[in-house]
């Protein structure tokens, strides 16, 4: 039986989703757009993309969002971006920019030396304590400076 789409919340606009299923929202600053991106996240990806949001957001006081390159952003005012994720086909990418400096290193290496990945599969659940040390240690360290 084939799942039923779900319901656009009211006032909503459709977005497009572009490969991987990552949605297509316009470069903007702020929580809104954020919020926009992971309300259209497909599926399971959606509640990856709250839970994310939420665990930076109270790891990290005063964190700047944006969307960038049809991304979710964050970082400190002067530092720089210090993180991003993607929707991929069967996981949600989480890009720590300067994960090279982290201890112990996010699992997945990058073609960028100072980026590491962490990725996200359905059905994984994610070491909260792990995962908000390495965003404690992220944020305190220059970021790419995108602001």
């Amino acid at each position: 039986m084939a799942k039923k789409p779900a319901k656009m919340p009211a006032g909503a606009t459709k977005v497009k989703l572009l490969s991987g299923g990552n949605p297509q929202i316009a470069k903007a600053d702020g929580d809104a757009p954020v919020q926009a991106f992971i309300a259209a996240m497909p599926g399971w990806k959606g509640d990856v993309g709250r839970a994310l949001d939420a665990l930076v957001t109270r790891t990290v006081p005063g964190v700047n969002k944006a969307v960038r390159w049809n991304s979710p952003f964050y970082g400190i005012e002067g530092k720089g971006w210090f993180l991003s994720f993607h929707c991929i086909t069967k996981y949600v990418k989480v890009a720590f920019l300067n994960g090279a400096a982290l201890r112990p290193l996010p699992p997945v290496e990058s073609k960028h030396a100072s980026t590491r990945y962490f990725h996200i599969h359905e059905g994984d659940v994610i070491d909260e304590e792990q995962f908000a040390n390495w965003l404690r240690q992220a944020a305190a360290l220059p970021g790419e400076e995108c602001f």
